[in-house]
């Protein structure tokens, strides 16, 4: 790897450490979890498009979701998948292949939030306000509310990547599977200082806007279920609410070890397999666990099983 000329726009990628006889299981592994994510997340997505029963804001909101998921798996998974299946001198990446990469990998981990922000905030005007649900959940609400969760991370990643590429190249080689913006801007030898603050400052703020939020309003729905009596809405509130709690603390979880892990370069192979399981794991998830406890949503599938059973029952 001395001996070759690197392009200054082409970057190794130093990738996960899999030996010859592990790597065709772990490719297999990942490719199965891929499939899985990209077809249960489309399909959930086709599913609430075709069916007008499943326009409710709730669903609406979710597809935010699914379309996330689907982002953040087919930025990663295919590229790792390519990797695992080369030697670690052979795995290269173009430099503008490598920052949009990042891109899609921030937008995807910070809109996880906003996504779910957006989503407690409809299930508390559902259980708090219900009365006044329909006339505050309008499509027009649903549409600013997808803008919002869009919107506000597209800008603070673009931000985020744009300190990053102005900076000079000194290095060649990303520590990771992937390129994300912490692997971009060590290839650097100039002052991160500035990356450093901003960095830091929209984590705080992402993370402290999504607990804080989530937090009170689930707090909120709470202490509404505890003091009401009817206690076939408090549980079905209370399921779902436990359910989007649930998903919201692994990825936090998710999240704190590979950037801890970021802080030990000892641990970097460790800290580079959290990342891709990360990538992997919450994704099919969500669309596992969103998917299914969604009672209109899983009547939807059951229904859609059953009519091709009875298809294939006549058919034979």
């Amino acid at each position: 790897m001395d001996n070759q000329t690197f392009s200054e726009h082409v970057l190794l990628l130093e990738g996960l450490k899999v030996g010859p006889q592990s790597s065709f299981p772990a490719f297999i592994t990942l490719l199965i979890c891929y499939i899985f994510i990209v077809v249960s997340d489309v399909g959930l997505l086709v599913l609430i498009y075709r069916d007008r029963s499943l326009h409710q804001p709730m669903h609406l909101l979710f597809c935010n979701m699914s379309i996330n998921d689907v982002l953040g798996a087919t930025t990663v998974i295919p590229r790792v998948l390519r990797d695992i299946l080369k030697a670690s001198a052979d795995r290269y990446i173009n430099y503008i292949e490598c920052v949009i990469q990042a891109f899609c990998i921030h937008l995807y981990a910070s809109t996880s939030h906003t996504v779910l922000m957006v989503m407690a905030f409809d299930r508390y005007v559902a259980i708090c306000n219900p009365l006044r649900y329909a006339t505050i959940m309008t499509n027009r609400m649903v549409l600013k509310l997808t803008v919002f969760a869009w919107g506000v991370t597209l800008v603070m990643v673009g931000i985020l990547l744009g300190l990053t590429i102005r900076l000079s190249r000194c290095r060649r080689t990303i520590l990771h599977p992937f390129c994300d913006n912490a692997s971009l801007f060590k290839l650097s030898c100039q002052s991160l200082l500035i990356n450093h603050i901003y960095g830091l400052s929209y984590t705080v703020v992402l993370l402290a806007s999504s607990i804080g939020s989530i937090t009170l309003t689930y707090l909120k729905i709470t202490t509404v279920c505890l003091s009401s009596k009817n206690r076939v809405l408090n549980n079905r509130a209370l399921q779902t609410c436990t359910t989007q709690v649930a998903i919201y603390m692994i990825m936090l979880v998710s999240c704190f070890i590979v950037v801890i892990m970021h802080r030990f370069p000892q641990l970097s192979d460790h800290r580079k397999l959290a990342a891709v399981i990360a990538h992997v794991s919450l994704p099919a998830l969500n669309a596992m666990i969103y998917g299914l406890q969604i009672k209109a949503v899983r009547q939807k599938i059951s229904t859609m099983f059953s009519k091709n059973k009875m298809a294939l029952t006549n058919v034979k």
